[in-house]
């Protein structure tokens, strides 16, 4: 009986033995087989988001050999997305590309997420760094910030801001300015860019702390104008908007920043053939082209460096949320 039991656990071990050099053939091969990687946005098409990741996934297509493609998955303050990806196999196939507020942001704001933003993600990398840009409607008779709060102080309960959803970045900035400067405005959240841009343009909703792709593209219309950035300095971008600081706005002064995440127990070897063609592309100067002209600047890290960006915004902004005495919901 003995004999038989030593030979089933030598058996066992045998094969878990031959099957690790195919395990670490398969990782260090990724991608094999033509196999597409998916990169998922949380955010409606037509964004500045979504139009670094479509022109990342070109490029990363160039450099591992396969079809990248972008899937947009917009809604519940992107926390659809950030799940869909948290729930998929770990094998390198796919990714999700975000801003910070699901991760540094959402945490203060919801009750309960549907993914643990340090236990289910591999950090990847970093791929942009840029601030949030107070914008206002051509309708609102102020051209910096001491003159939208007079107006808003003014006009009780007229202004309408809008955001990308419940706790995100331009929520929290409003939540922040409404609060700070006692103001009453009202919230309109939105799931994407196009959406936002319509009404914004529009003068439905009157201001907005937006990504500064976004903002360029607002100001392009002649129907918006840009109030000040919200970045500890003046954006190289943008050097002729001030900064919000500079204007007295103390406490807006976060740059915001997008990377990329995979699946947590991401295989070590595919992780760094990842974050090494993700490095590369990063650094060309046809790519650092397109990101600048959302006012975007291309950057990179290593996973560890990344990870410890994402804790470091998470403990930020949550003391932010406890200062604005922010409820999860």
């Amino acid at each position: 009986m003995e004999t038989g039991l030593m030979r089933r656990c030598f058996a066992a071990l045998l094969a878990t033995f031959l099957a690790l050099p195919a395990m670490s053939a398969t990782a260090a091969d990724f991608p094999t087989g033509g196999k597409a990687i998916r990169l998922v946005v949380g955010l409606a098409p037509g964004g500045p988001t979504d139009q670094q990741a479509r022109f990342l996934a070109e490029q990363l297509r160039k450099e591992l050999g396969t079809t990248v493609v972008v899937e947009n998955r917009p809604g519940a303050s992107m926390n659809m997305a950030t799940a869909e990806v948290a729930r998929a196999a770990a094998d390198g196939y796919t990714l999700l590309y975000s801003p910070l507020s699901p991760f540094a942001q959402n945490p203060h704001s919801f009750a309960k997420l549907p993914f643990d933003p340090f236990k289910d993600f591999t950090p990847l990398s970093l791929a942009s760094v840029g601030p949030l840009v107070l914008v206002a409607h051509k309708s609102v008779p102020a051209e910096n910030l001491k003159e939208l709060v007079a107006y808003a102080r003014a006009n009780p309960g007229k202004l309408n801001y809008a955001s990308f959803g419940k706790g995100s970045s331009s929520h929290l900035f409003g939540q922040w300015m409404a609060r700070h400067y006692g103001l009453d405005m009202v919230h309109i959240p939105y799931k994407g860019a196009g959406d936002v841009q319509k009404d914004l343009v529009g003068g439905r909703v009157q201001i907005m702390f937006a990504a500064a792709g976004g903002a360029l593209q607002f100001v392009r219309t002649g129907n918006v104008r840009m109030i000040g950035v919200a970045a500890p300095q003046r954006s190289r971008l943008l050097p002729g908007v001030p900064t919000l600081v500079e204007q007295g706005g103390t406490g807006l002064d976060i740059d915001g920043w997008v990377g990329v995440f995979a699946p947590a127990n991401l295989p070590p070897p595919i992780t760094a053939r990842l974050n090494a063609a993700l490095v590369k592309v990063l650094a060309t100067p046809e790519l650092k082209r397109e990101f600048e002209k959302g006012a975007y600047e291309a950057a990179s890290s290593t996973p560890s460096e990344f990870a410890a960006m994402v804790r470091e915004a998470y403990e930020r902004w949550g003391k932010i949320a406890a200062s604005l005495g922010v409820q999860k919901e």
